[in-house]
This record gives structure tokens, sequence and C-alpha cells, in this order.
């Protein structure tokens, strides 16, 4: 099946027309093709959250050619590569941004790293291998190139792994999280999910408390923000299934006091009767 679209995913931001040069690029290879801006907000270097958001995007988007440029070593010994997994096929940096999508889709089948330079922008530079070879192989790859004339294949054993957010079960009953990520509501996106909630035995309404350092945030868990009363926080599944802190009409980002990478212990509280 050829590829429906291609996708992009970077930490570019949309301040400096890095995002508007790459579409500009894949348009002149592959006018036909749609481009579909996943997301260009990651944060700046952060590869494992890029990996996380590039994951669960694949629910939802068609089959295509995936773009994901979050790639700190540019210019560096980092391989590029270009990998085939469940149908669709992935190009980036080879520094674990892709292993997680390439893993959601069945795991990889074919791996090349590119080397061919037919299939790149005629002068390369050395930091905007987005521009330069990512977006460029991707249009071609969109055009029915075939994997195979990109480069030497690769075992993709070999490709770069990450490690797993933090969820770990403690002696108590409680669980000790990860904060993955912050969004522009004050939401707090945590390393758990539905497994953690059963773990715990949460239902509807019962009360939690998440300990972050010297700091104790009493919530409810629910299932939305309308669950607590404006300013009140709630403990609940997100869009991404992931369990996330929100207060309603407020910031949870501020009650926790925690950023990205800090850990946080969740426990329920038992009620008294």
């Amino acid at each position: 099946m050829p590829p429906e679209c291609l996708t992009l995913l970077t930490d570019y931001g949309l301040d400096a027309g890095f995002v508007g040069i790459l579409h500009a690029v894949a348009l002149r290879i592959a006018p036909a093709l749609p481009v579909i801006d996943l997301d260009h907000s990651v944060p700046r270097h952060d590869v494992r959250l890029g990996a996380l958001r590039l994951e669960r995007s694949m629910r939802y988007v068609p089959v295509g050619v995936h773009v994901a440029v979050v790639d700190p070593g540019v210019g560096g010994d980092r391989r590029a590569v270009a990998v085939e997994a469940g149908g669709r096929l992935f190009v980036g940096p080879d520094n674990g941004l892709l292993t997680w999508a390439v893993e959601a889709c069945g795991g990889a089948e074919r791996c090349v790293a590119l080397g061919v330079e037919r299939y790149w922008l005629p002068a390369r530079t050395g930091t905007f291998d987005g521009r330069d070879v990512f977006v460029p192989v991707a249009a071609h790859l969109g055009l029915g190139t075939d994997l195979a004339e990109l480069g030497d294949a690769l075992d993709p054993a070999t490709l770069v792994g990450l490690t797993r957010p933090l969820e770990r079960p403690l002696g108590d009953g409680s669980v000790e999280l990860e904060v993955l990520q912050v969004d522009g509501f004050g939401n707090v996106q945590l390393s758990g999910d539905a497994t953690t909630v059963a773990r715990l035995g949460l239902r509807r309404g019962d009360p939690v408390e998440l300990l972050a350092g010297a700091r104790s945030v009493g919530a409810s868990f629910g299932a939305t923000f309308g669950d607590v009363g404006a300013g009140e926080a709630v403990l609940l599944l997100d869009s991404d299934t992931a369990l996330a802190l929100s207060v309603n009409r407020g910031r949870a980002d501020l009650v926790l006091g925690s950023g990205p990478g800090a850990t946080v212990v969740l426990r329920a509280v038992p009620e008294l009767h």
C-alpha cells in the first residue's frame, strides 16, 4: 500500500521558519503527498518525550512516511536511518526517537542507514538534516522509492533504544511515577495508566494523595475535570490514556510544584468510617 501522507514531528517550534521550509522541500519533490504537522512543540532536545508523542500518534494517523527530528547529535556521528514497520516508514536520527513508534507498529522489518546522496538536497549543511536529508528522503519514499535504494541495510537490533518512563510499585501499596510533561493548561501528565489505576483499586470519587518531595497534594480520582469543584484537584486518565493530575479551572503544575523528569509517589487514601 503506498503512503497516504507524510507526517512531521520535531522540536523546531514555529518561530524561525524551519517548519515551513520542511513543507516547501516536501512539496517540490512530492507535490501530491499530503503533509501533516503532528507536533513541533517537543521541548528542545527531549528525545524521549518526542518518542512518546510519536508512538501515541500512530493510533490516529494514516499509514504513511513519518519524519521525526529531535536531534541534539545533528552533524555528529549518530546515524540517519529509515525503518519499515507494519507498512509504515519512519525517517529520522538513530537516537531512540523512532524506537517506540516502530515497536507500536509491530517492530522493524527493514532498516537502512541513509547514505545515497542523490535522495538528499544537493548541498547538505551540518545543522539542518530535517531539511537536507530526512524530508527529501521521506518525499522520495512517498513517491514509491524502495527503502533498499536509500542506503546500506542495517540489523534492526542495532537501532538505539530508550528506557521507558518510571513506574515502580512500592512495598506500602503506593506507586512511584515520573512526571512526563505539562501542557499549556497546567495539567501534569504522569507515567501511570489504567494498569496503575487497577493496581491501586481506584474508583471514581476515591481520594488519593501525591507526594512530590516535601509537598503533599490531595485529589479525587475522576473521569473528567468537572468531577471536582473549581480550584480542586482531580486525578484522571487523560486523552492519551495516561494518568494526569489536573485542577479544575486552575494549574496542577503550580499545585504539585514539580516538572518533567521529577518523581512523585501516588497512593490511595483509605476512607475513614
